[in-house]
């Protein structure tokens, strides 16, 4: 059922406390703006949030955007670099071609400490900004409609 009142945070969880902050600073941001309300769907990793805007997408569920979530941070092996690339590359393709009003909010870190610094609600959220966003991006995509 399409809910163009909406807009949908899918939210990796794979990193809990930074997801949780992430969608906190997203919500407030959202909440704010008071135009919209808020769906939250959680996936295990960054690997699997472009695969769930696409299910999103081909469902009856329509949402006035999707904001992206999610935290990689670097280890011992090259994982890091192709999950950061793929994701990001597949969430760009998802919203160009589809015609998504997508906020990118995927930390990609060195640290955890770098991450809880990025996540944070006091500081500088990167969801908060993912769901500025999107929010801008809705306007645009509306001031094309028909």
């Amino acid at each position: 059922m399409a809910d163009q009142s909406c807009i949908l945070l899918i939210e990796a969880r794979y990193y809990e406390d930074i997801a949780d902050a992430m969608a906190e600073g997203a919500i407030q941001t959202i909440e704010n703006k008071g135009r919209f309300s808020v769906k939250r769907m959680a996936v295990p990793g960054v690997f699997e949030v472009p695969a769930a805007v696409n299910f999103v997408n081909l469902s009856e569920n329509s949402y006035a955007g999707i904001v992206a979530l999610g935290c990689v941070i670097r280890g011992e092996t090259d994982h890091y670099e192709h999950v950061c690339r793929e994701a990001s590359r597949a969430l760009m393709d998802l919203s160009v071609q589809e015609k998504i009003a997508l906020g990118f909010g995927i930390l990609t870190c060195d640290t955890q400490q770098q991450a809880k610094e990025r996540a944070a609600v006091g500081g500088r959220n990167k969801g908060a900004e993912a769901a500025q966003a999107c929010l801008r991006m809705i306007e645009v995509k509306q001031s094309y409609q028909s």
